[in-house]
C-alpha cells in the first residue's frame, strides 16, 4: 500500500496566544478622569443578593456568610456594600450600666436615644461633684449653724434640768453624786457635812456601812429613771441632728440634681433610678462630711471590698453612638471573648482584686447592635469561647457578660449584669471549605447562617466589564493614593487580570493582586522620576514580583542548563516523550518539563506506574495511568489479548506526582515504544486523555508553556520547538511578551489538538490511522504497528512459547 504524507500540523496564531485591549477603546487618557461609581453589584451578583436581602430580613436567623478566596478583597467588599446601606439607617440607642442601689452584684443596663448616654454621663458627673461639695459647705452656713445650735441649746438645757434634779435627789438622801467622762455614776454619802471617800468609808462599822450601802442603792434606783431620761435626750439630739442633716440632704439635691432628673425624665428606665440615688444620697449624707485632716490620710471614702463609695453614683457609658451616622459597621479582626463578647475587669488594691460596674466593658457584639459586625471565620474558629458565645447571643437575642471561668478554677465573686438585648446582623467571611466544614458538623450554623454569598473568582470579559473594571482600577488608585496610570497602562492592567484567572474571556476579580501590582508600578514609577506610571512600570512591577520569588525556578533551570536534569529539546526518541508540570512553592507557580519514558517487554507483568509502586505518585494520577490502560484496550484488544510487561516513568522525579495532565505524554511514550517509531523532542505534550482518547483541558498551560520556552531559550531556539497542548486550553492562553514574541518570529510554535492521534501525528510525522471493515489498521500508519507489536507480544507470551496466557495485569 502507498504510504501517505500526513498533513502538516497547524500552529497557533500570534492573535491566539493572549487577549489584549487596545489602549484606545479606553475613554480616559488616564486613571484620574475615570468616575468613581460602585460596580461590586455587576461582579458579584450572588453575593450582593444575599447581602441585600440580609438588610430586609429581621431577626437573628438570617445572618450572613460570605464565601470566597483571600486576596478576593472579601472584606473590603462587604464593607463598601454595607456602610452606604448602613449610613441610610437607624442609629442605635446607646447603652449605659448603672448602679443597682439593691443589689449591687446585678447592674442594671439602661437603653437611651443616641448621644444621651454621654450627656448623662456628663450631668450625673456634673451634678454629684456639685452635690459633694455643697453638702459640706451647707453644714458650715449660718442658717444650719443656727439650727444645729438650737438643737444644741435644747439638749444642754433638758440635760442640765435632769442633772440638776438628780443631784437635788441625791443630797436630799445626804448623797453626794458625780459623774466622769465616760458616763460612770458614782454615789458617795455625806456625813457632818463632808463626802465620805471609798478609804474614810471602810473605816465605818460593819452595821453603818451595811445602812449607808442600801440606801445608796435605793437612791440610784431613783435616779435611774432620770439616767434613762439622759441618755434619751442624747438619742434624741442625735436623731434631731441625722434629720437637720438628712433635711440639709434633701435641699441639697433639689437645688443641684433635679435639673438631671428634669432633664431625662423621659426615659422611664431612669425614673426608678433618680429616687435611688437621691435616698441613697439623703440616707448616707455622713459620707458627705467633712473628714477631719488629721484623719483624711487613714481614712478614705472605700466602703469593704475596695470600692469608692462614691463610685455608684457614676454610670458607666457601655455604648456610645453619639458620634455614629447611621447603623455601625464593626470589623473585629481579632475577636477574643472579650473582645468579641464583652468582658468584667478587675482592679487591683492593696494585693486584693475587685471590681464594680463600671468595670464592665462592651464587646464588639455590643458595639455592632443595630447594624453589622464582620468576623473573620478563621479567626473566630481559633477562639472556641467566641464561636460558643456568639452562637448563644444569636439563638437567645441577648448577649450576656459573664467571666470566663475555667472548670477547675474555683469561681470568684463577680457581677452578673443585666443582659443587653441584640438586633444585629452578624457577616462571617471565610472559604467554601470553612462553610462547608460548618456545615456539616454544627447544625447551629445552619440555623443561623442561613444565607450564603458566594463570590466569584472571575467575571466574564465584556465591553460593560471592562469598563466596571477600570472603575475598580480608578478606585484603587485613589485609595492607594498612586500615580495615574496611562491609557496604555490601564489596558495592561485589564490583560493582567486575565492572565491571573488565565482565560482570555474571563477577568480577575482577585482584585487586592492587581492593587499590589499598581502600588509597585507606580513607586517603581516615581523612582524613575516618572509623573504616570506606563506600560514599563507596569511590565517592570510584574517581572520585580517573579523575579523577588523565583529562586527555586532560577535553580531548577540552571541544573537544566548543565545537563544535570537530563531532558531533550531537539533530536527524536523512541519511547520517550517530554511531559509538563507545574510546581508551586509558596505563592509562586512554575512549569517544568520532565522527560516521560517506556519500556516494553514480552511477559504477563502489565504495564507497571513506577511512580505508584513507588508510592510517590497521587491517586488522580494513578487513574489517568488506568484511563491509559482502558484505551489501548479498546482499540488493540477487540480480537487478541494484551498480554506484555512493561514500565512508565517520569524520569529523574523525586518528589509527589498528582494530577492527569502529563497523561497524555505517558500515553505518546507507549505508543512509541510498542510502534517503535521515534518522537520528535522538539516538542513538549501536555495534555490529559479520556478513554476514547479525546485530549482534554488542563490546568497551568501558561506555566507550562512559558517554562518549556525558557529551557529552549537557553538552549538556543531552534525554529523547531514548541508545546501541544488541548484544543480547549486556547481559551487559557495568557502568555509572556516573550514567548508571543518567539511565535511572531517563527521560533517557537503551539499546535492544539483535540485528540491523542492528532498529538501522535505531530509527535512522530505518522498518521496513526483507523481500522477498516475487516478491522485492521493501513499499513503505514502508526496503529498498525502498535498492533502488530501486541499481536507479536500475546503470541510470545502464548502457552506454547513456554508461559500460561493470562492477561496482563498493573
Amino acid at each position: 500500500m502507498k504510504q501517505t504524507t500526513p498533513p502538516k500540523a497547524k500552529a497557533l496564531p500570534v492573535s491566539k496566544l493572549r487577549a489584549t485591549l487596545d489602549p484606545e477603546r479606553i475613554p480616559y487618557a488616564d486613571s484620574t478622569e475615570i468616575p468613581d461609581r460602585n460596580v461590586y453589584p455587576r461582579f458579584q451578583p450572588r453575593a450582593i443578593q444575599a447581602l441585600s436581602l440580609a438588610l430586609r430580613i429581621t431577626g437573628n436567623e438570617h445572618n450572613v456568610y460570605v464565601a470566597g478566596e483571600p486576596n478576593m478583597g472579601r472584606t473590603y467588599f462587604v464593607k463598601s456594600f454595607l456602610r452606604p446601606a448602613a449610613s441610610k439607617g437607624k442609629t442605635p440607642c446607646d447603652w449605659v450600666y448603672l448602679y443597682n442601689f439593691e443589689d449591687s452584684d446585678r447592674p442594671v443596663c439602661v437603653a437611651m436615644p443616641a448621644g444621651r448616654g454621654r450627656k448623662l454621663k456628663q450631668a450625673q458627673h456634673k451634678a454629684m461633684t456639685a452635690i459633694r461639695q455643697e453638702i459640706p459647705a451647707r453644714f458650715e452656713k449660718d442658717a444650719f449653724q443656727k439650727k444645729h445650735e438650737r438643737l444644741v441649746k435644747k439638749f444642754n438645757t433638758k440635760r442640765e434640768d435632769l442633772f440638776a434634779k438628780m443631784d437635788a435627789t441625791a443630797e436630799k438622801e445626804d448623797f453626794s453624786l458625780s459623774l466622769d467622762d465616760e458616763g460612770v455614776l458614782t454615789l458617795s454619802p455625806i456625813v457632818d457635812g463632808e463626802v465620805v471617800s471609798d478609804k474614810d468609808f471602810d473605816k465605818f462599822k460593819p452595821a453603818e456601812r451595811k445602812k449607808l450601802k442600801a440606801k445608796g442603792e435605793e437612791l440610784l434606783a431613783s435616779v435611774s429613771s432620770i439616767l434613762r431620761q439622759i441618755n434619751q435626750n442624747e438619742m434624741d439630739l442625735r436623731d434631731s441632728e441625722t434629720d437637720l442633716h438628712r433635711e440639709t440632704a434633701k435641699n441639697v439635691m433639689a437645688d443641684c440634681y433635679l435639673k438631671v432628673v428634669e432633664k431625662f425624665k423621659d426615659i422611664e428606665a431612669l425614673r426608678g433610678y433618680f429616687e435611688d440615688v437621691i435616698n441613697e444620697v439623703v440616707d448616707n449624707v455622713d459620707q458627705f462630711m467633712p473628714k477631719d485632716s488629721a484623719l483624711a490620710g487613714l481614712l478614705s471614702d472605700a466602703v469593704p471590698g475596695g470600692e469608692d463609695f462614691f463610685s455608684r453614683f457614676e454610670v458607666n457609658l457601655f455604648v456610645d453612638n453619639g458620634k455614629t451616622k447611621g447603623a455601625p459597621v464593626i470589623v473585629e479582626d481579632h475577636p477574643t471573648a472579650f473582645n468579641l463578647l464583652g468582658s468584667i475587669e478587675r482592679e487591683a488594691e492593696m494585693g486584693a482584686l475587685y471590681t464594680d460596674f463600671t468595670l464592665i466593658k462592651a464587646g464588639a457584639l455590643h458595639k455592632a447592635n443595630g447594624g453589622f459586625l464582620i468576623l473573620n471565620i478563621e479567626d473566630l474558629l481559633s477562639n472556641p469561647n467566641s464561636w460558643e458565645g456568639l452562637l448563644r447571643a444569636l439563638r437567645s437575642g441577648q448577649s450576656r457578660i459573664e467571666d470566663p471561668v475555667d472548670p477547675d478554677q474555683v469561681r470568684a465573686r463577680s457581677l452578673q449584669p443585666d443582659p443587653v438585648e441584640l438586633e444585629l446582623k452578624v457577616v462571617l467571611i471565610g472559604t467554601d471549605e470553612h462553610y462547608e466544614l460548618l456545615l456539616y458538623n454544627d447544625d447551629r450554623f445552619a440555623k443561623y447562617f442561613k444565607l450564603k454569598a458566594h463570590l466569584q473568582h472571575a467575571a466574564p470579559r465584556t465591553a460593560a466589564n471592562i469598563r466596571n473594571f477600570l472603575s475598580v482600577i480608578g478606585q484603587t488608585a485613589k485609595a492607594a493614593d498612586t500615580l495615574p496610570f496611562t491609557r496604555e497602562a490601564m489596558a495592561g492592567l485589564v490583560d493582567f487580570a486575565s492572565r491571573l484567572v488565565e482565560d482570555q474571556k474571563r477577568l480577575s476579580l482577585y482584585v487586592p493582586l492587581i492593587r499590589e501590582r499598581m502600588i509597585e508600578a507606580s513607586a517603581m514609577a516615581r523612582m524613575a522620576g516618572k509623573e504616570k506610571v506606563g506600560t514599563a512600570e507596569l511590565a517592570e512591577a510584574v517581572s520585580a514580583k517573579d523575579y523577588r520569588v523565583n529562586l527555586y525556578e532560577e535553580e531548577f533551570l540552571s541544573d537544566y542548563d548543565r545537563q544535570v536534569i537530563k531532558v531533550s529539546t531537539s533530536g527524536q526518541g523512541t519511547g520517550r516523550a517530554n511531559g509538563l508540570s507545574v510546581t508551586m512553592f509558596g505563592d509562586y507557580e512554575f512549569g517544568l518539563p520532565h522527560q516521560i519514558s517506556c519500556t516494553v517487554g514480552v511477559g504477563h507483568g502489565g504495564i507497571l506506574d513506577l511512580e505508584r509502586e513507588a508510592q510517590m505518585g497521587g491517586p488522580i494520577h494513578t487513574k489517568g495511568m488506568m484511563i491509559i490502560k482502558s484505551y489501548l484496550v479498546r482499540l488493540f484488544a477487540q480480537d487478541k489479548p494484551i498480554v506484555l510487561t512493561g514500565s512508565l516513568c517520569f524520569e529523574q522525579s523525586y518528589a509527589g506526582i498528582e494530577g492527569d495532565s502529563a497523561s497524555g505524554a505517558e500515553l505518546a511514550s507507549l505508543l512509541s515504544a510498542l510502534s517503535d517509531v521515534p518522537i520528535n523532542l522538539s516538542l513538549a505534550f501536555t495534555g490529559a486523555v479520556s478513554q476514547t482518547g479525546a485530549v482534554m483541558a488542563v490546568g497551568g498551560v501558561n506555566r507550562k508553556i512559558e517554562g518549556f520556552f525558557e529551557v529552549c531559550r537557553r538552549r538556543k531556539l531552534t525554529g523547531k520547538q514548541g508545546v501541544i497542548l488541548p484544543e480547549d486550553n486556547v481559551v487559557n492562553l495568557m502568555l509572556k511578551d516573550e514567548v508571543v514574541q518567539a511565535v511572531k518570529d517563527g521560533l517557537f510554535h503551539i499546535f492544539p489538538v483535540k485528540t491523542i492521534e492528532e498529538a501522535m501525528t505531530i509527535l512522530t510525522g505518522m498518521r496513526c490511522g483507523t481500522r477498516n471493515k475487516r478491522g485492521k489498521y493501513p499499513t503505514d500508519s502508526l496503529y498498525h504497528r502498535v498492533d502488530k507489536r501486541l499481536a507479536e507480544l500475546a503470541e510470545l507470551a502464548a502457552p506454547g512459547n513456554g508461559a500460561c496466557w493470562t492477561h496482563g495485569e498493573s
